[in-house]
């Protein structure tokens, strides 16, 4: 039996990790600008990670949800100290698209409407729900096309303005800095303009911090920058640092009623273990702060260094897009790992910087210089 062949892969098989850096079975070191699609937030094999982790899975890997788990009750506490949201509540699943897929689910259960909004050139996952408002036709199979969701130019606040008016809009889900879609990010007046227009029809607000959120943008959440509570905030990717792990916040107007959600793996022993110790990091390392700053100095770096064929510098924090003038995906993606340097694309021209949390200045830096010999 072989792999089933859905992904282009580097040449390259990756062994051992530690920080920012990672490293081959034949010994090169490649710095890590990626973080494996945003996931990897405290860095990799951080010791303190490594031993909560080690030290669960010695006294209980796994034990179903139909027990109580304190680990569980821990997480939610510490998560809504460290993100601002403690009067919220808290779903735990393995994904950010179940994630996605749960918080649809949920508002549907809410208001009882079937449709929904979703931005031109917003990912939101692969599975049932999560893949139909997600605007990509590659991905959407004909069973998932199901005729839910409505697509709108981000930040045209008056189209959808006029669309959740008509009253029948079940819930309107947003990446505050789209990722796959290019880094494009969203603006203070449109969601403003969206929380407003929710609030007077009853329609839930959904805000996907799956890739922006847990301190990517140098706040704990992007929509923190712009001053909005969603009704619900999808979580994961950061969350677990790689061991797989999402969730939901959920406001305190929706009430659990037995047998609406479900989940077997979800919030897990080893899993809460994993977060708690990203949790504990992030506080003790000062990441969210360390993500601004550095994200600030990239941002500031790469726009006052005037390089051939940059269109656009963009971000927030260490979710940062440079927009090309000619394809990105290949060969400059190939010319920066032969440079043993990772990073992702957005479509074909946007260069797409996911680093950890703890990347420093140092190698901020050595970034800088690998861009201006390749774009050179």
């Amino acid at each position: 039996m072989k792999l089933f062949d859905v992904y282009p892969l580097f040449p390259v098989n990756i062994v051992k990790g530690k920080g920012c850096h990672v490293w081959d079975d034949k010994g090169q070191e490649y710095l890590d600008l990626y973080g494996g699609h945003a996931v990897i937030s405290i860095g990799h094999a951080h010791p303190h990670y490594v031993k909560r982790i080690s030290e669960q899975v010695a006294q209980l890997g796994f034990y179903s949800n139909s027990v109580i788990n304190r680990l569980q009750e821990q997480f939610a506490e510490r998560l809504g100290k460290a993100c601002g949201y403690e009067d919220y509540q808290f779903f735990l699943i393995n994904s950010g698209a179940e994630a996605n897929e749960n918080a649809l689910k949920l508002a549907s259960f809410y208001n009882g409407r079937t449709r929904v909004l979703s931005a031109e050139k917003a990912f939101h996952g692969r599975t049932s729900l999560a893949v139909e408002v997600t605007n990509n036709p590659k991905i959407i199979a004909p069973i998932n096309d199901g005729g839910h969701v409505t697509y709108l130019p981000l930040n045209d606040l008056d189209a959808w303005q006029k669309e959740i008016k008509k009253g029948d809009v079940c819930a309107v889900i947003i990446e505050c800095i789209q990722g796959v879609g290019g880094i494009r990010m969203v603006s203070q007046e449109f969601l403003e303009g969206l929380r407003q227009a929710c609030d007077e029809t009853n329609t839930v607000l959904i805000c996907d911090e799956i890739q922006c959120g847990y301190g990517r943008s140098g706040k704990f959440f992007a929509h923190q920058h712009l001053g909005v509570r969603p009704d619900m905030i999808t979580v994961a990717k950061g969350i677990g640092n790689g061991f797989p792990m999402g969730g939901v916040l959920i406001s305190p107007k929706f009430t659990p009623i037995y047998g609406q959600l479900g989940t077997t793996f979800g919030g897990n022993h080893l899993a809460c273990a994993a977060a708690l110790a990203v949790l504990d990091v992030i506080e003790d390392e000062r990441l969210v702060e360390n993500a601004a700053n550095v994200g600030t100095y990239l941002l500031n770096e790469i726009k006052a260094m005037n390089l051939p064929h940059v269109v656009d510098v963009r971000g927030r924090g260490l979710m940062i897009g440079v927009e090309l003038d000619i394809p990105y995906k290949e060969p400059r993606t190939k010319l920066l790992f032969e440079e043993h340097c990772f990073t992702g694309c957005s479509g074909t021209n946007v260069l797409r910087l996911l680093p950890p949390l703890c990347l420093s200045m140092e190698d901020a830096t050595k970034f800088l210089e690998l861009l201006r010999n390749v774009l050179k």
